[in-house]
């Protein structure tokens, strides 16, 4: 990796260093003072496999972190390092400071038998959610279900366990040698926070999590610890930079706005491979008829609730539309067509319906499959006719702006229901950052649906790693939240609301179909 930059960008006196770990793109950013993002690596690493499991390759993406931390140390005056990560991950380290347990991946999927040993152990799954915030999530997304597995798979490895550190706090320990856990990824629909009593759950007492886990819960933005001797040697940083507690990168993203906006009053659609749906509200509870559904809380940087909803918006869209691309050898994206979408909402004749990863979003009992007519058209089938093995493919899927037109459709039914289940208020605005903001025709489809709302897209890229700047300057000043409001600007872009008279008459028709 070539280091060129001359750190001319820099704006201020000192630079903050954010490791940024999604589950594809991992990347390592440096921010000034200002909070303007002016360098920025990214890499991908594939999984380490073990007995037929996949896990993350820790030891290899150590090595690339320190690396990129020494390479911009060289040109940047690194002062703080603040990490912030995806979600339903943990770390077994040993008494010697490393993993002692495989760290697998939360999309591994146990089977029904697992799931069903895990509630006969720790209590039924509405119990459970109504306590902790936490709903019953396939794989292993919910953080404890991590845990029983390992126990399961790895339990000689898992008695040498000396601490069970979350994901953002290990890499945190990794660099400072101290251990510690906040608030934002303790109430990470990881069933180990009971919500109602403001403590560790009985389900991490049952566990045996509690004496691994370290105990007084910190903020955010606190201070874990400075660099040990090691990462500064590896890194030519100081040693007297400072390490962030860590943050989970949904709450992160929620930062700025709560910096700009307050603590209420709207609701942020993080859309990406995951759309995550996220209401900061005053009270944690569930309305009986949410109970057993994909809706949660999770817990803010500020430990108050955020009522949030889920589904894979950005893997349905890239499924779906290869399907079509593939068909039609096409590789572009149809732009947005007024015309086109208000005859197929006013023809309500075509449906196009999740859930391609069962059990990930609002709609668990609903098939994957494209409705036209009286004929459904099954994903599978869909998918094996396109590789030229069968005669499934819906007429629709035959005009290719259509095909993309119905996936994008559907993409605003889902979000709609996401933002019905996190108690959207009219008055409320909503915002949208990810991929889809740059998408026309699902932002104002969606805008006009909410007529009691207004619609903005932000001009934030990469909220999560933001968000995680905004703790390091925290943590470096001593600023406030609010304090820092006055450092930054975001550009709130309305979008324009269209008549759909025909949009409200579909959504009813295409929630019928995912009964």
């Amino acid at each position: 990796m070539e280091y060129t930059s001359s750190g001319a960008g820099l704006k201020g006196s000192y630079a903050i260093g954010i490791i940024d770990i999604g589950m594809t793109n991992k990347k390592v950013a440096v921010y000034d003072e200002t909070l303007k993002q002016i360098d920025a690596h990214y890499r991908n690493f594939p999984p380490k496999m073990v007995n037929g499991i996949e896990t993350h390759d820790l030891e290899a993406m150590e090595t690339w972190f320190l690396e990129e931390l020494g390479g911009f140390a060289k040109i940047y005056p690194i002062k703080a390092i603040a990490v912030t990560t995806h979600g339903a991950t943990f770390v077994c380290v040993g008494r010697d400071g490393k993993p002692s347990v495989p760290c697998v991946y939360y999309t591994y999927e146990p089977g029904d038998a697992f799931h069903d040993r895990f509630y006969a152990a720790f209590g039924s799954p509405v119990d459970l959610q109504a306590k902790t915030g936490t709903p019953a999530l396939k794989a292993l997304i919910n953080t404890a279900k991590g845990i029983f597995f390992v126990k399961e798979q790895f339990p000689e490895q898992f008695k040498n366990t000396a601490h069970l550190l979350t994901y953002p706090q290990y890499w945190a320990f990794r660099l400072t040698g101290k251990t510690g856990v906040e608030g934002t990824y303790m109430g990470c629909h990881s069933y180990l926070w009971d919500q109602t009593a403001g403590k560790l759950s009985p389900v991490a007492e049952a566990l045996g999590a509690v004496p691994l886990m370290p105990g007084e819960l910190k903020n955010s933005w606190d201070v874990m610890g400075t660099l040990t001797g090691e990462a500064s040697q590896k890194t030519g940083l100081d040693r007297d930079v400072i390490v962030t507690m860590g943050i989970h990168d949904s709450n992160s993203s929620l930062l700025p706005h709560f910096a700009k906006k307050g603590e209420t009053g709207f609701v942020l659609n993080s859309t990406g491979t995951w759309c995550v749906i996220m209401n900061p509200v005053k009270k944690f509870g569930f309305a009986k008829d949410e109970l057993g559904k994909v809706v949660f809380f999770n817990i803010s940087a500020f430990r108050t609730p955020v009522k949030t909803a889920i589904f894979v918006g950005g893997q349905e869209f890239e499924m779906w539309s290869k399907i079509l691309m593939d068909l039609h050898r096409r590789k572009d994206i149809p732009s947005y067509n007024e015309e086109l979408y208000r005859s197929m909402l006013r023809e309500r004749r075509a449906f196009l319906l999740p859930e391609l990863i069962p059990g990930s979003g609002q709609f668990p009992h609903s098939k994957p499959r494209v409705a036209e007519g009286d004929v459904e058209y099954h994903y599978a089938d869909i998918l094996k006719s396109v590789s030229g093995g069968g005669d499934k493919i819906p007429p629709c899927f035959r005009d290719y702006e259509k095909g993309i037109a119905l996936l994008r459709i559907s993409l605003v039914m889902q979000t709609l229901t996401g933002l019905s289940r996190t108690g959207l208020v009219p008055g409320a605005e909503v915002y949208i950052e990810g991929g889809f903001r740059r998408d026309k025709a699902y932002n104002i489809l969606l805008s006009s649906a909410l007529s009691g709302n207004r619609l903005f897209l932000t001009d934030i890229t990469e909220a999560t790693a933001y968000g995680a700047a905004m703790t390091a300057k925290m943590a470096l000043t001593g600023k406030t939240l609010g304090d820092l409001a006055r450092d930054f600007e975001i550009d709130y872009q309305e979008v324009a609301k269209s008549d759909m008279p025909g949009l409200e008459a579909y959504r009813g028709a295409w929630l019928k179909y995912t009964e």
